[in-house]
This record gives C-alpha cells, structure tokens and sequence, in this order.
C-alpha cells in the first residue's frame, strides 16, 4: 500500500496527479526570484516540470521519508506551490500558514462549503485568494489514466501570491 495514503489519510482518491495544463495558470503569478518548495511532489511532477523552466525548485514527498507535518527543506525557500492530498486539508493548510510565506495549494471547491476553511485563514491572520477556474481539472490516476468522471471543481487556495482575492483563468486542456 501507498505510504502516503497511509500517512496523510485513509481516503482512496489521495494519490491524483496534476495536468500540466492545471500547473500552467499559477505560474504567471510566481515571482522569478522565488525558490518554491513542492512539498507533495517527486522529480516527476507537473508542478516540479513547469515551475523549474522559471524557478529554482524543492521538492519533496512522504515516499522519500520526507512527510509534510515534520519535514521542511534545511535549504531556503519563499513559497509553496503544490497539489496536496484533499483528505486532512485543515491539517495542511494549518502547517502550510504556519510557515508565513506565500502558498498556492490546489484544493476542492467543496471546501468552501467548511467553515474551517475560512477560519484557517483567518486564524493565521492571512488573506485567502482563490485562482478559479473555467471548467474542471481532470486529474491523473497513478496508473496514468485520466478521470473523465470529475465530480467536483477546483481552485487553488493561495495566500500572498495573487493581485486580487479572485482571479479566474482559462484552463487550455
């Protein structure tokens, strides 16, 4: 069995990968002299491929023994930017403000519907911007089939990255 299901959470949808059409809106908003740490992510991710044609790029991930709720680059970094399990989505993004720097993280629009997700923000002192989009993310299954039967939207939660609290931009599939 997957560690990281293991580790993150018991859900049987965690392990889903990013397109690379779904990484591409968020880079426009990186700034060139960030170092951004991919903290969900191996060499063969989406987020590592397209940020690093721009950004020196972190990554890491719990199959490397290297598991968000305890690890944290001994090198700098300014931002995180990545897709992280949906399950245990409060536990993340506490750990993930607590750091005080930017982050993006790519979510469920479901989660607007929990009043933790406001109250994270709020509680770290932090602004929530959203970057939406105009259809659905159809996300990777591990053995690299793409799901056409997406039930739910997605945005990524940011803090401190975008220049306004909404922005919604066009996903070219």
């Amino acid at each position: 069995m997957n560690s990281r299901k293991i580790l993150y959470s018991k859900g049987k949808n965690d392990e889903l990968y990013t397109p690379d059409y779904a990484v591409k809106p968020i880079l426009k908003y990186i700034k060139k002299d960030w170092v951004v740490w991919c903290p969900f992510d191996t060499e063969d991710s989406e987020f590592v491929k397209q940020i690093s044609k721009t950004n020196k790029v972190i990554f890491s991930h719990i199959e490397n023994g290297q598991d968000f709720y305890t690890y944290e680059p001994n090198k700098h970094w300014d931002c995180i930017i990545s897709n992280p399990p949906f399950t245990k989505k409060r536990q993340i993004f506490e750990r993930a403000l607590s750091f005080e720097k930017p982050i993006a993280l790519l979510m469920s629009n479901t989660w607007l519907n929990d009043k933790y997700s406001k109250w994270v923000f709020k509680e770290s002192n932090r602004n929530m911007e959203l970057l939406m989009f105009d259809k659905r993310i159809k996300y990777v299954n591990p053995d690299g089939t793409v799901g056409n039967k997406i039930t739910f939207s997605s945005s990524y939660y940011c803090s401190d990255i975008l220049p306004n609290d909404i922005v919604i931009e066009e996903l070219i599939v």
